[in-house]
């Protein structure tokens, strides 16, 4: 397998969970303390070794661009106030060498489709699909973790974590064989089964790094539920021709796709690293 050096974000949601603040700003734009969810996915990717970040949006999601881009204005101001430390946190969200690329997806059809949006990007080359709505707090970016992993065993990887049965409703599981301490090759996967049909309890998140063949059986695979096309199917379908494997991270994962989880991130963050007292 190649190096990863692209990573998907798919960012075209609506986020209604976090309607109103989400009516005129993207969620993936909500603050984690001092920073957008978005610019923790992003940070852990290019910890990781990725420079070419794209982003597959959607309608009202320009705020992300301008989040990545410079501000000649803002900056000016803080230089000629003598803010220095604010002023180099501003010009260093991302480093010189990372490229930002921007692309549409034409309508709500799915994670699946979000990812095949971003196929003329990627061409040929595995990548990496990082949902941002998962927070993973880690000594390691866990989408390293993955991406070393797929150059052990020379496939794709899911990251993957324990959830209650009473959970499986709510994710991709998926039943395996191990291969080693943290690694398992995936037998099945299964796009929210209900707890008494679950193979496992053994749940993917929102991080992947994906084989290119991917987007051949995604554009074989049929729309499901709510029309939309489910990059679990395409990576069930992928399995037929190429192994797929399972990794258990070692992070701690918080669901911001949620307020709970959202409300548990900020708190933790903000005592971790910043000293808050809550």
């Amino acid at each position: 397998m190649r190096p990863v050096r692209k990573a998907v974000f798919p960012v075209a949601g609506m986020g209604t969970r976090f309607l109103p603040a989400t009516k005129a700003m993207p969620k993936e734009m909500l603050p984690v303390v001092d920073k957008p969810l978005i610019q923790y996915a992003v940070e852990e990717a290019v910890a990781a070794g990725i420079t070419d970040l794209i982003f597959v949006t959607g309608r009202n999601k320009r705020a992300i661009e301008d989040h990545f881009d410079s501000n000649p204005e803002l900056e000016a101001e803080l230089d000629k106030k003598g803010k220095d430390a604010l002023l180099s946190i501003v010009r260093n969200i991302l480093p010189s060498n990372v490229n930002c690329i921007y692309i549409r997806q034409s309508a709500p059809l799915g994670l699946g489709h979000a990812v095949l949006t971003a196929a003329p990007i990627v061409g040929d080359e595995p990548f990496a699909v990082i949902l941002a709505d998962d927070l993973l707090d880690a000594d390691r970016p866990v989408i390293g973790q993955l991406i070393d992993a797929a150059l052990t065993h020379q496939g794709s990887v899911l990251g993957v974590q324990e959830v209650p049965p009473s959970d499986t409703d709510k994710y991709g599981i998926v039943a395996t064989e191990s291969v080693d301490d943290r690694t398992e090759r995936v037998l099945h996967i299964v796009e929210k089964p209900k707890p008494e049909v679950a193979p496992s309890t053994l749940a993917v998140v929102g991080r992947y790094v994906l084989d290119p063949r991917i987007f051949a059986h995604l554009r074989q695979t049929q729309p499901g539920a709510g029309g939309e096309i489910q990059l679990t199917d395409g990576i069930a379908s992928l399995m037929n021709e190429k192994s797929v494997f399972a990794h258990r991270y070692e992070g701690q994962r918080y669901d911001c796709g949620n307020k709970e989880g959202m409300f548990a991130a900020t708190v933790a963050l903000g005592r971790k690293y910043h000293g808050l007292k809550v």
